[in-house]
């Protein structure tokens, strides 16, 4: 064991520098991409912030998905964040897994690059609808009688620039149409239905997303029609912002985006290094062939690439 462990760990910390290395030539090239998606998730969350300034509560509207699924009841709407928090850690964390394992077909700047599109999109739009007609919310500090259904006149802008953060985005009211969790959760599943590489985990994370759905819903989060709106306009937006979008390079032609090096034969150990076959006994059934790629044991089309974001 002590032996494996010394002959796999020098391995391992040379892919994790060369991996860096590349990735940092990427940002470099991307930094624009990455800071302005970042900066715009805090314009979205200044207008969830505003919009609950705007907000009123009231009577809860009549909504199907009420009657149909029995309230969890606010010791219970943990649930939902649950999975919620599942989701968007499982896919940062598989987002950074080329630093580590050998099978990987993605770079993590460019795919951040992309995914923060996505979301952009889809979040300008939900300002569009949130503030275009403010509906009372039925989460239970939304409700009449809630100290936290109104909030006060802020005394300065600092106080509205500050999100009041984290309480002010956890106990947010009036951004309702369309649900911003189930933004994420679907940009995160069908960026990793696209790119991923295990069937099974596509298909629970599809089974979760479902389940999400249902769970925002019972535990009062959300109206039916904020989870309704959000599965077709999220999935037409990453449709289209898809097909406006370079296609990622693929990372068997990644001769290009490695570091320079004077030793030509370095450079090639760094290039089979960071594409995960750098022994032969180390390769993968997923190796692509003519335009094939091996996923567990099948083989998938995948559209060659040559240009990256």
């Amino acid at each position: 064991m002590s032996f494996y462990i010394g002959h796999e760990a020098p391995k391992l910390w040379r892919r994790i520098c060369v991996e860096t290395t590349t990735e940092i030539n990427l940002l470099a090239e991307n930094w624009k991409y990455i800071l302005g998606g970042l900066i715009f998730q805090y314009i979205h969350g200044l207008g969830a912030r505003g919009v609950h300034y705007l907000h009123r509560p009231g009577p809860t509207l009549q909504d199907a998905g009420y009657f149909l699924l029995p309230e969890l009841g606010s010791d219970n709407a943990y649930i939902s964040e649950t999975v919620f928090t599942t989701i968007f850690l499982s896919f940062v964390l598989w987002t950074f897994h080329p630093f580590i394992f050998k099978t990987k077909k993605i770079y993590t700047v460019l795919i951040w690059c992309r995914v923060l599109a996505f979301l952009v999109v889809c979040q300008f739009l939900r300002m569009l609808t949130f503030y275009s007609t403010q509906l009372p919310g039925p989460n239970y500090h939304c409700r009449e009688g809630s100290k936290l259904a109104t909030l006060p006149r802020p005394d300065s802008v600092l106080e509205v620039l500050l999100l009041n953060f984290p309480r002010g985005l956890l106990y947010g009211c009036g951004d309702l149409i369309f649900s911003s969790h189930m933004i994420f959760s679907l940009v995160f599943v069908r960026t990793y239905q696209k790119y991923g590489t295990r069937r099974f985990i596509k298909q629970c994370a599809w089974i979760a997303v479902i389940a999400q759905s249902f769970l925002i819903v019972a535990s009062r989060k959300h109206y039916t029609v904020d989870v309704v709106v959000a599965w077709y306009t999220v999935n037409l937006v990453v449709f289209f912002v898809d097909k406006k979008l370079p296609e990622l390079p693929d990372r068997t032609s990644a001769a290009s985006l490695l570091p320079v090096s004077k030793d030509s034969k370095t450079k090639e150990e760094n290039h089979k290094l960071l594409n995960g076959n750098a022994d032969p006994e180390d390769w993968r059934p997923r190796t692509q062939i003519n335009g094939m790629i091996m996923e567990d044991g099948n083989a998938v089309h995948v559209e060659a690439a040559t240009n990256g974001v």
